[in-house]
C-alpha cells in the first residue's frame, strides 16, 4: 500500500516518507493500527509547521507476500511478529531484508545523503541482533508477556530515547525470545551500545538486553512501545490470554497489570513519548538538511491512549 496524504501540488518542500514493514507475515494484529495512528498524528505535527509538506507513508509486508524493502524511504519503522527470528534463514524475503539493513548501515557510516532512521520492534529487533551478530538469541522456557518494567542503562538514560523515563518505564511485551552474552567488540566496531535491558541488577526478572543502538539511525527494542490502552485490552480482555497470564504470574499481579493498564505514569507515558518522540528526532535531522521546521519534543497528555476501548473480561 502507498498512499499520499493531503500532498498538495507544486510546493517546494522535498517530501518526507514513511516505511512501515509488517513482519506479522499475514496474523491479524493490533500493532500496524497503532503504528498508523503514531504516523498519521507525527504527519498532523510535522504539516502544522510546514504547511503544504507533502507526506507519504507506505508499508510492506515481506514474510507472507516477499515484498522487497524500499530504499528511498526517510525513516523505517519494522514491527514485531510471531515466531522465530531463525524462521528466514534461506528465504529471498530475510536476503532483501538484510541487503537492506547493510545497505542502510552502509550509507549512515558514510554519511550519504539525507540521515534515514530505522526502528526495529521485537521480532525486527531479533532480525538485527541475528543479523548484525552482537548477541546470542535464545528461546525462552516460558513466555513473557504483560505489562512489564523496562530499566535503561546509564548510557541509556543519557540517550534521546530513554532521556524522558529516567531509570524505569512500562511497556506492554510478547516474546519468546531473549538476547544475551552480548558481542562487546562487535558492538563497539558497530558504534552501538545496550540501551535498556529487563532488569536493573542484569538477572532478577530476566538476562535480557531490551534495546540496543546500532551506529547512526538503527535503534530497537524488544519490547511493544506503540502499544495503546485499546490494543492491550483487546489483548487482555482475551479469555485464554487473561487465564495464561494468571498461570504464569498469578491473579495479584494481573489484577495489578489491569491497574497499570489506566496509570497516566506508566503505559500511557511510553505511548506518547517513546515512537513520537523518535519520530521527532529523525524529522528534525532531516529538517536541518531539507529546510523544514524543526518540531519540538512531544508532550504526554493522555488523551488519545484513554479513548474508548474494549473492557477487559470479568475474572
Amino acid at each position: 500500500m502507498n498512499k499520499r496524504l493531503d500532498s498538495p501540488i507544486g510546493l517546494a518542500l522535498a517530501p518526507l516518507r514513511v516505511c512501515l514493514v509488517d513482519m506479522n507475515a499475514g496474523h491479524a494484529n493490533q500493532a500496524m493500527r497503532c503504528f498508523r495512528g503514531l504516523v498519521s498524528a507525527f504527519f498532523e505535527r510535522a504539516r502544522a509547521l510546514n504547511p503544504g509538506l507533502p507526506c507519504d507513508i507506505v508499508e510492506v509486508s515481506p514474510r507472507d507476500t516477499g515484498a522487497t524493502i524500499p530504499r528511498d524511504a526517510d525513516i523505517y519503522i519494522s514491527s514485531g511478529g510471531p515466531g522465530s527470528p531463525f524462521d528466514g534463514d534461506g528465504t529471498e524475503w530475510l536476503a532483501d531484508y538484510a541487503s537492506f539493513l547493510d545497505g542502510f548501515a552502509d550509507r549512515a557510516a558514510g554519511g550519504e545523503g539525507d540521515p534515514q532512521g530505522y526502528f526495529g520492534i521485537c521480532f525486527s529487533f531479533e532480525l538485527l541482533v541475528h543479523h548484525f551478530r552482537v548477541a546470542s538469541l535464545h528461546k525462552k522456557t516460558h513466555r513473557k508477556f504483560g505489562i512489564m518494567p523496562v530499566y535503561p542503562t546509564a548510557d541509556g538514560q543519557k540517550h534521546p530515547l530513554y532521556e524522558p523515563f529516567g531509570d524505569r518505564l512500562f511497556a506492554f511485551e510478547h516474546r519468546n525470545w531473549e538476547v544475551v552474552d552480548v558481542d562487546e567488540t562487535r558492538l563497539a566496531e558497530l558504534g552501538g551500545r545496550v540501551l535498556a535491558r529487563e532488569s536493573r541488577d542484569g538477572h532478577s526478572k530476566g538476562r535480557s538486553v531490551v534495546s540496543f543502538a546500532l551506529g547512526r539511525g538503527i535503534e530497537g527494542v524488544l519490547f511493544h512501545p506503540e502499544a495503546d490502552r485499546a490494543g492491550v485490552m483487546n489483548w487482555v480482555s482475551r479469555p485464554e490470554e487473561a487465564e495464561a497470564f494468571r498461570a504464569a504470574y498469578g491473579e495479584k499481579t494481573y489484577q495489578a497489570m489491569l491497574r497499570t493498564v489506566d496509570d497516566p505514569a506508566r503505559l500511557a507515558r511510553t505511548y506518547a513519548l517513546f515512537v513520537p518522540g523518535w519520530l521527532t528526532r529523525r524529522f528534525n535531522a532531516l529538517a536541518q538538511r531539507r529546510g523544514y521546521r524543526e518540531l519540538a519534543t512531544p508532550a504526554h497528555h493522555g488523551e488519545a491512549f484513554a479513548e474508548a476501548a474494549p473492557r477487559a473480561a470479568s475474572a
